[in-house]
């Protein structure tokens, strides 16, 4: 059943047949002066299927309910993300009504490219609609697996636990269902899904603002069938109104970081050419603008002779003792850096060292401010020659059937460091089978305590990778950022690998 009443205000909910539930008090855990341990002390949630059965909870006295509310409302204003946020929602109302398991679904944006369990885009004001292949956004699970959260799915949104929250007008303020096998209100999938999971109520709230209108809506599920207290509810509730425009901040914050993200992969190239006798793949983890202090590229450029320029490298911040909020701008100058080295390889490709002088004059005269680390390689894919030079970077790995080696770029500076950029080139001939890997300096320094240890376990994991990664440079790729780089949610500098295999 629902329940309409403005944001805020208090009220009943009525009795159920059986005399539970309502406002009549229910034995539950209890300490003296009703304080929020009780509330705390809540035993762990296990996935559905496994619960034991909860305690009741009943009323709660005015301080606890206060010291509740503040506890949980801190703890929401700590998340850092939106998925983080959502996560403490759902918890949070779990421990105050005494639930097992929760369901959060959120109004997605109708072309942001999140995916089903990317909590990513909670729609803003702007947009027209919400809808994916089920009518919803994505869903957020509080101890349900992906079976069960993949179960509530089926159930139409405008049926199942969340019916009528999501509805931009006359929505109502909770959504009650003390008994999901006997209510006469409950759809029959919504039914027939809860028995098969063992659910047998439900409490949910719409999580809304003025300015946004509904952004998601919240469900949690109790293994007997009961009713929250009214007290309980109305905190609850209260609890909601504090997080809807929390949510939408973060969500907004979400929206413009990928946004972000966007126009970065958007100055890379959106594909690598593809070449007889040459397979290449690459990786790009980017740091958040926030975070970073600079900008990282990679680039496949077809030369006109058939043979392939081969470049990764990092653009600087806006200057001496600029910090992570200079990463937009170095974002930008990467973009004009690389647009420049392309047209560079094609006039003059064969010969690295000039390549490289020539973005160094272009750096040292449009971005004076700024510097770059670089390597530059060009490949012939019939010959398996390679002809490179680097510019204060991390020097290359070639990988063979003997295990792995740096390549010796020999010793220079970063462009727009000196007055007056110059190294010589390195040539050395590949077999078939051979794979060359050139990386950024974020990436090394993400693998060890310092810069040359990090090399060096980039170097020992390239080696040491199974013979059948080692024939795929995708997935030797996708192998040496999980053994080396570790946990990629929050890297502090972008992370940039390219490796090319000759067949």
């Amino acid at each position: 059943m629902s329940d309409k009443r403005p944001s805020g205000a208090s009220g009943t909910t009525p009795e159920r047949e059986d005399g539970t539930g309502g406002d009549q008090p229910t034995d539950g855990p209890s300490t003296p002066g009703g304080r929020l341990t009780s509330l705390l002390d809540l035993p762990q949630r296990p996935a559905v299927g496994s619960w034991p059965a909860p305690a009741a909870l009943g009323p709660l006295e005015p301080p606890a309910a206060l010291d509740w509310l503040q506890h949980h409302t801190e703890r929401l204003a700590r998340a850092r993300d939106l998925p983080a946020a959502l996560t403490a929602l759902l918890d949070s109302g779990a421990e105050l009504l005494g639930a097992r398991c929760g369901l959060l679904v959120t109004l997605a944006r109708g072309a942001d490219g999140c995916e089903p369990d990317d909590p990513c885009g909670l729609r803003g004001p702007a947009d027209a609609g919400w809808q994916d292949h089920a009518g919803h956004g994505p869903m957020v699970g509080l101890a349900l697996d992906r079976a069960a959260i993949g179960a509530l799915e089926t159930v139409p949104v405008r049926q199942g636990p969340f019916a009528g929250l999501l509805d931009p007008a006359d929505r109502p303020d909770q959504l009650v269902h003390p008994d999901l096998a006997d209510g006469h209100e409950v759809a029959p999938r919504f039914r027939e899904v809860a028995a098969g999971l063992g659910l047998a109520a439900s409490y949910a709230l719409p999580l809304a603002t003025e300015e946004d209108g509904p952004l998601a809506a919240a469900a949690w599920f109790f293994p007997e069938p009961t009713r929250p207290a009214a007290d309980r509810q109305e905190l609850a509730r209260r609890y909601a109104a504090f997080a809807a425009p929390l949510l939408a901040g973060r969500a907004a914050a979400e929206r413009g970081r990928r946004a972000a993200e966007a126009l970065r992969r958007g100055l890379l190239p959106d594909h690598l050419p593809r070449l007889a006798g040459l397979r290449l793949a690459a990786r790009w983890v980017p740091a958040g603008l926030e975070q970073a202090g600079g900008s990282d590229w990679y680039d496949a450029i077809g030369l006109p002779d058939g043979s392939v320029g081969l470049t990764v490298g990092s653009v600087t911040g806006d200057g001496p003792g600029a910090g992570p909020g200079s990463a937009s701008g170095a974002a930008s100058a990467m973009g004009r850096i690389r647009a420049a080295l392309r047209a560079y390889a094609v006039l003059e490709g064969e010969d690295p060292v000039a390549v490289l002088g020539d973005l160094e004059l272009l750096l040292k005269t449009t971005e004076p401010t700024r510097t770059a680390t670089a390597v530059y390689a060009c490949v012939d894919p019939v010959e398996r020659q390679i002809a490179l030079a680097g510019a204060g970077h991390c020097p290359p790995v070639l990988v063979t059937r003997y295990g792995a080696n740096f390549v010796e770029t020999s010793l220079s500076a970063p462009l727009g460091m000196l007055s007056c950029w110059e190294a010589p080139g390195v040539e050395l001939n590949a077999e078939r089978g051979d794979l060359l890997l050139l990386y950024t300096e974020g990436l090394a320094r993400r693998c060890g305590a310092t810069l040359h240890a990090g090399q060096a376990r980039l170097r020992k994991a390239a080696a040491d990778a199974p013979a059948e990664l080692r024939h795929d440079p995708d997935q030797l790729c996708a192998y040496l950022l999980s053994t080396c780089a570790g946990d990629l949610t929050r890297p502090r500098d972008d992370l940039v690998m390219l490796a090319a295999r000759f067949e």
